[in-house]
């Protein structure tokens, strides 16, 4: 277990709270109503929800149903590495009922916060505290911590619903049988990308089973569906690509006549952009092969915005791009390019 998991358990058992992480962003809270919402009804026991980045706000919106309130504090254009959270953010959080985050060290200029207010009383949970340790990877670059990025295996992600289920049920008992129900379809569905994700991900020829993104978030995602990565950055963005690490990645897929790369949302496309150049420079033609979503969905509203959306999209892109077989539509006839 991550030590500062083990340290927030401790000191949080006792409270029967959930254990803790942290997150980042640019510094601003989308305006009221920018945030995912459903409205809850105080006669129906409801109650106001505060998430962090987009990936767990969209999970929380749908077992919650109309039974809260859920607004998202990120916006999707944001990295929440990098995350700074402003006096109206500590407002919000502390005026909320409930409070989900991803964990794993993924919001982590928000740890003080998140550990102050758990401690007060407030219910404060992590999804991530919902998968096996022993199912999390733990990068030799990034010793102490666990790769937060779990979201990019979808079969980890489901786990996480169960979170989500329990904290919201413990808040509103009355409430027990429809998250319930609503957390068993989401489970379903998120499974029905993973699998989709498995097949498509398959037919990539073994040679160009190679996948190079701006940094370095998809470890689950390559060990979960066969696919070997790299990130011209490390695990978090504030560690800056060095002259070195892009020389070993034009290196690489010149080697092995690797034809595409990846820019991800939400992050600047200029050290990718080097790699496609020194490649270029030495005679092998290297493509920019489309947008991932990494730590950051698609537009608020859109089938991208959600997670099933961005997973398909990722899983979508990346086999086409590589040379495998999907549909160009997606699992469900919902992208369009």
């Amino acid at each position: 277990m991550h030590r500062l998991q083990a340290i927030c358990l401790a000191a949080l058992g006792a409270l029967g709270l959930l254990t803790l992480a942290s997150c980042g962003g640019d510094g601003s809270t989308p305006p009221s109503g920018q945030g995912t919402g459903a409205g809850g009804d105080p006669a129906a026991g409801g109650y106001s929800i505060v998430t962090t980045c987009g990936m767990v706000t969209d999970l929380v919106t749908r077992v919650a149903g109309d039974r809260a309130t859920v607004r998202g504090m990120m916006r999707n254009d944001v990295d929440p590495h990098t995350y700074n959270p402003t006096r109206n953010d500590i407002a919000t959080l502390e005026a909320a009922d409930v409070i989900f985050y991803s964990g794993l060290n993924l919001e982590a200029r928000l740890s003080d916060a998140l550990v102050r207010m758990a401690g007060s009383g407030k219910r404060v949970a992590a999804l991530t505290s919902g998968i096996d340790p022993k199912d999390l990877l733990e990068p030799e670059e990034f010793e102490g911590h666990f790769d937060p990025h779990v979201w990019n295996d979808a079969s980890l992600w489901a786990a996480s619903v169960s979170v989500i289920r329990d904290t919201l049920s413990a808040q509103d008992p009355a409430g027990r049988s429809g998250y319930e129900e609503r957390a068993t379809a989401l489970e379903r569905e998120i499974l029905a990308v993973h699998d989709y994700a498995k097949q498509c991900l398959a037919t990539i020829p073994e040679a160009s089973r190679v996948l190079v993104t701006a940094h370095d978030a998809f470890n689950y995602f390559g060990r979960a569906y066969g696919i070997e990565v790299h990130g011209v950055q490390g695990v978090t963005t504030e560690h800056e690509a060095g002259l070195a690490e892009i020389t070993r990645l034009v290196t690489m897929l010149t080697e092995r006549k690797v034809n595409a790369i990846f820019v991800e949302q939400a992050f600047e496309e200029d050290h990718v952009q080097a790699v496609v150049e020194g490649a270029q420079a030495r005679g092998h033609d290297v493509r920019i092969g489309g947008k991932l979503y990494s730590d950051a969905m698609g537009e608020p509203g859109s089938y991208r915005g959600t997670f099933v959306g961005m997973v398909d999209h990722n899983v979508t892109l990346i086999t086409r791009a590589l040379g495998g077989k999907a549909p160009e539509q997606g699992l469900y006839g919902k992208l369009t390019w």
